[in-house]
């Protein structure tokens, strides 16, 4: 189960998250592995400006009108700027648009306008179609709103970590599909140019494919949060079935000549979202020809907050190479400059 949960949360109300103990050794040879060592970025708060609390909509959430907040650096350089929609994740249940302020500020730096989200998640009884029409109704109000804060409307990026990699890679798929433009700013367009997706989910049933049976078992139990996410409130069903909504749920099944350039990104020591999901995407993608990229970094685990740090029980079943460290011990794998280049690169080469 994907997480960034604080201390002592849990995914369906009972346990603590089960992290993997062991975890399959994935067919890297289509992908680009790297050694995400090095020194850490930098950040250069001075050269942007910071809005935090921007309403950008506002959803019933369990019968009650709620305002959904943004928060967005804008480069102080002149020009237009291309827009980066960031996604955080949250296990389903959170979505802190606080997270993640250096790697966010880094792209900023860089000459994007980056704008972090909040989105329904389930417990406001929320599903991925809710939390995916927040994150297409927020590229709407940005665009909309492209004359304030210096947006280059014909260049729009998402990027997105665990949950949030997931409704990146959701956002990308639908393009063009206006099944999930509800709400203000019809008359603007959500599509994107381009989808970073970082240890993200995407065929739900295979989420432990390649994890010990505590871990299967964890993920796959009935009722859970991931079960919630697709099938809403209340339910007693599994994700391990791969039914008809389980199908409509796998950014896979949506891909179309509509589908944008895709940068997708992997730990291979990844105990809460098997490296195979990512794979797994990134083959569906090049199947259908569409411009797609899959970096695995060795030993990284899942971002760079400390994953014991959210989960009370399990903490010393974290494999070798887990998220908070690198190999050297020196900068976390997700913040180096190595591995943020392929990011800013990527924003680059799509933005020519």
């Amino acid at each position: 189960m994907p997480s960034d949960l604080p201390s002592g949360a849990s995914a369906d109300g009972g346990a603590s998250i089960v992290q993997a103990k062991t975890i399959k050794k994935t067919d890297n040879s289509t992908s680009t592995v790297i050694n995400p060592t090095g020194p850490a970025i930098t950040c250069d708060t001075s050269a942007v400006t910071a809005t935090d609390d921007i309403t950008y909509s506002s959803p019933p959430v369990q019968g009650t009108k709620t305002d959904l907040k943004l928060d967005i650096h804008v480069p102080k350089s002149s020009g237009k700027k291309p827009l980066v929609v960031y996604v955080t994740g949250g296990g389903w249940m959170l979505s802190d648009r606080t997270a993640n302020l250096d790697q966010r500020t880094y792209v900023a730096d860089q000459g994007y306008v980056v704008a972090s989200i909040q989105y329904r998640t389930t417990t406001s009884g929320a599903t991925y179609k809710d939390a995916l029409a927040d994150v297409k109704s927020a590229i709407r109000y940005l665009r909309a709103n492209a004359d304030t804060y210096g947006i280059d409307t014909d260049h729009v990026f998402v990027w997105g970590q665990s949950a949030g990699g997931y409704l990146a890679a959701m956002t990308g798929v639908t393009n063009g599909d206006k099944t999930y433009d509800v709400g203000d700013h019809l008359d603007q367009s959500s599509q994107v140019q381009g989808v970073v997706d970082e240890f993200g989910p995407a065929d739900l049933s295979e989420l432990a494919a390649d994890y010990d049976q505590a871990a299967e078992d964890f993920n796959y139990a009935a009722g859970n949060a991931a079960a919630q996410w697709v099938y809403g409130p209340g339910t007693s069903k599994s994700i391990k079935q791969y039914t008809s909504q389980m199908a409509a749920a796998d950014p896979a099944t949506h891909i179309s000549s509509s589908t944008p350039p895709f940068l997708l990104l992997h730990g291979t020591a990844d105990p809460l979202v098997s490296p195979s999901q990512t794979l797994n995407l990134f083959t569906a993608l090049e199947d259908k020809g569409v411009d797609a990229k899959r970096v695995v970094l060795t030993g990284a685990g899942h971002g760079d907050t400390t994953v014991t740090a959210a989960i009370s029980e399990s903490s010393s079943s974290t494999p070798s190479g887990s998220a908070g460290s690198s190999a050297d011990g020196g900068a976390k794998p997700w913040s180096t400059k190595k591995t943020m280049s392929y990011i800013t690169g990527f924003l680059a080469d799509h933005t020519k």
